[in-house]
């Protein structure tokens, strides 16, 4: 993800074209102090930043399997992401007139891939998100987002992104070999460990290394689009190394050179959607909450970057985002829309605040961002290349970078430490989203219940501890009864 930039550069004046009059008054270009120019190198800027995702997405989806043991087609992820991302940019464009862009999010498409998938089928999974869009949409014409977001005290909010970060830095790193489970674990005091029998070994890794040296590199010196530079880096150097060496253990995806470079989109899952089969498959209480850590994980992550990004692009008055109802309509739409194509909610991209560094401030920017993402259809045949070893870097370094919201924490309020850490160290250690987002809210109540602070947690937290405490509960009180 790109780091905010504290000190907006200033940009020469340049000459409006008069073709683009109509365009200055739809977007309120001139009003905003901006250029076309501009415009498009901000709109170029952000998709180079977060285009990566295209190859991502199908990675992390792929690299799981459903209850009946599917696994989705790589040509079909990548179909549904750039479809997706494209068509939500482009809205967020129209209608919000915001220089943010969405694409499937990264931590979120992990519930999506990891817990939800193995509980039910692909499509009740990609339901699950449509009804998530749903509540969201539902919730920012109420005006309930707001309630809730400011029911959930901001330190546990800041752990859910840490813990996410973790995450699917974990994700990264299993996905890569970088760490493999130990054969023996059940016998054994260490449950995983560090390549095969403790050592680095083979080409993948090779690969999976230099690409993770060479992105940490170019994050740092802030190189624009360092991470899809990084990916194709390594991604080339596997196909090199592959074709001299005759190479095995790449995993689901083996390096090669693709027979053709454009093909035609392969929307295979668009609509391919059960709204509610998921609440027969998983139980309607695990379903539930899976549906609820969806939203909460939505708008959190949205409200958050939608914030951020727009303030450094002098978009905020009085503290207020411009437009904010119309941008949360589009965020919910944008989570509807990757329930509907296959390729796990959309979400506002904080790599939106690369363009804004080169002056984006307006819709018209996240009009050339979903341009290009939707001009990747044709590309499908260069993501099936990608190997595991060269994509998962990306997840590594920016799990990293979102390890560095910890600086917000009040660690030194103890009713805030203990929930903070369960929260972050129970989604990576138990593999889950959920089950760090309950564990922390239950312990948060409970410390003041126990100190008689109840009053500071509000009817709705103590609601959402308890539908936390029976998701836990429930296999054990079913168990006993039966």
């Amino acid at each position: 993800m790109t780091q905010l930039r504290t000190d907006r550069p200033h940009h020469p004046p340049e000459p409006q074209p008069g073709r683009a009059s109509a365009l200055d008054r739809f977007f309120r270009i001139t009003a905003r102090d901006s250029t076309f120019g501009r415009e498009v190198r901000g709109g170029v800027t952000t998709f180079v930043a977060m285009c990566y995702i295209v190859l991502l997405n199908p990675l992390i989806l792929g690299a799981s399997a459903d209850i009946t043991g599917a696994r989705l087609s790589t040509e079909q992820v990548t179909t549904a992401t750039a479809l997706a991302a494209g068509v939500t940019t482009i809205l967020m464009g129209l209608v919000g007139n915001a220089p943010l862009a969405l694409a499937a999010g990264l931590g979120v498409n992990g519930v999506v891939a990891f817990q939800m998938a193995p509980e039910m089928t692909w499509a009740q999974a990609f339901g699950l998100v449509v009804l998530e869009g749903v509540c969201i949409v539902l919730m920012a014409v109420s005006g309930v987002r707001e309630r809730i977001i400011n029911a959930i005290p901001m330190p546990l909010k800041t752990a859910i992104t840490v813990g996410i970060g973790l995450y699917i830095a974990l994700v990264g790193l299993v996905s890569a070999g970088f760490v493999t489970r130990t054969p023996d674990a059940a016998n054994s005091t260490v449950p995983v460990r560090m390549g095969l029998g403790g050592h680095l070994m083979g080409w993948p890794i090779v690969i999976f290394c230099v690409g993770l040296l060479l992105m940490i590199v170019l994050v740092s010196r802030a190189v624009p689009g360092a991470v899809l530079l990084s990916i194709l880096v390594a991604t080339v150097l596997a196909i090199v190394v592959n074709t001299v060496f005759d190479v095995h253990g790449w995993g689901l995806v083996e390096p090669q050179v693709p027979e053709h470079v454009v093909a035609t989109p392969d929307f295979g899952l668009l609509g391919r959607i059960d709204l509610f089969g998921g609440f027969g498959s998983a139980g309607v209480v695990t379903a539930s909450v899976f549906l609820f850590t969806l939203v909460l994980s939505g708008f959190f992550d949205a409200m958050g970057t939608i914030t951020s990004v727009s303030e450094e692009a002098g978009l905020t008055r009085d503290g207020k985002v411009e437009g904010m109802g119309r941008i949360l309509l589009v965020d919910g739409a944008g989570a509807l829309a990757g329930g509907v194509t296959g390729s796990a909610p959309n979400t506002v991209f904080l790599e939106s605040a690369a363009g804004v560094g080169e002056g984006a401030r307006t819709g018209l920017a996240s009009l050339v961002t979903g341009g290009l993402f939707t001009a990747t259809l044709f590309l499908t045949p260069i993501a099936a290349v990608v190997p595991a070893q060269a994509a998962a870097p990306a997840l590594v370094v920016i799990g990293g970078m979102m390890m560095a919201q910890c600086r917000r924490i009040p660690w030194q309020d103890i009713d805030f430490a203990i929930p903070v850490f369960l929260t972050a160290a129970l989604i990576p250690f138990t593999y889950s989203i959920t089950n760090g987002i309950g564990a922390g809210l239950i312990a948060y109540v409970l410390i003041k219940l126990g100190k008689r602070k109840w009053r500071e947690i509000g009817w709705l937290l103590g609601v959402l501890a308890a539908i936390f405490f029976v998701y836990f509960a429930v296999e054990g009180i079913t168990s006993a009864l039966q």
